[in-house]
C-alpha cells in the first residue's frame, strides 16, 4: 500500500483489506495482479499495488541491521573501489560471495554493527584495510551510508513482488 500524494510504501496489506480499501473508495489500484477474488455472485480483480486516495502521516520505522540487509543496501558494490559482481578483479570474475561487510571505524576500535558504520567491500579492499580507518589506509569512501528505509529492505531482499520495486527509493 502507498501512501497518498507521495506514493511513499507504507505496508504490505492482505487482499481482503485492499478490496475492502478500493470498495469504500479510500485506495485507487496502481498494479493488477491478473488474480481474481470471486465471490457467490460478483469477482474482484486482485490489486498488486494500491495507493490511498489522501495522505496519512507514518513514522519512520527502524531497520534492523544485518549483514545481508547491508550487501543489499549497497547493491553488492564496494564502498571503496566500486567493483561488483561480475567485473573482473586480480585476474578472477567477482561474485556475490566475494563481497564482505566492512566496519568503517573497526571493531578492534569499538565500532559497532551500525547501518552507518558498515558497508560492502571486495576482499581486497577489506583486506587492504584491514582494522585502520579508511584514511589511515589512503582509501576513500565512494558514498556514505545510510540506514535505509525498512520497506526497501523487504522488498529488495525478494520478501515482496518484482511489481513493488520500483515503488522502493534508496536514500
Amino acid at each position: 500500500m502507498l501512501n497518498g500524494s507521495t506514493w511513499e510504501p507504507i505496508s504490505v496489506i492482505t487482499v481482503p483489506r485492499a478490496i475492502n480499501l478500493l470498495l469504500a473508495d479510500k485506495a485507487i489500484v496502481v498494479e493488477q495482479s491478473g488474480k481474481f477474488l470471486r465471490t457467490v455472485s460478483s469477482r474482484f480483480p486482485v490489486p498488486s499495488v494500491i495507493a490511498l486516495r489522501t495522505y496519512i502521516n507514518v513514522p519512520r520505522r527502524r531497520a534492523h541491521w544485518s549483514r545481508k540487509g547491508v550487501l543489499v543496501r549497497d547493491n553488492y558494490t564496494c564502498i571503496y573501489c566500486g567493483a561488483k559482481p561480475g567485473v573482473v578483479q586480480r585476474g578472477k570474475v567477482l561474485a556475490r560471495s566475494d563481497l564482505t561487510v566492512d566496519h568503517i571505524l573497526p571493531r578492534s576500535r569499538g565500532g559497532k554493527d551500525h547501518w552507518t558504520n558498515t558497508a560492502c567491500a571486495c576482499y581486497s579492499c577489506n583486506h587492504r584495510k584491514s582494522n585502520r580507518l579508511p584514511n589511515e589506509a589512503g582509501m576513500k569512501l565512494i558514498w556514505e551510508p545510510k540506514t535505509p528505509r525498512t520497506s526497501y529492505l523487504v522488498i529488495a531482499i525478494g520478501s515482496g513482488p518484482a511489481a513493488w520495486k520500483q515503488y522502493i527509493e534508496i536514500e
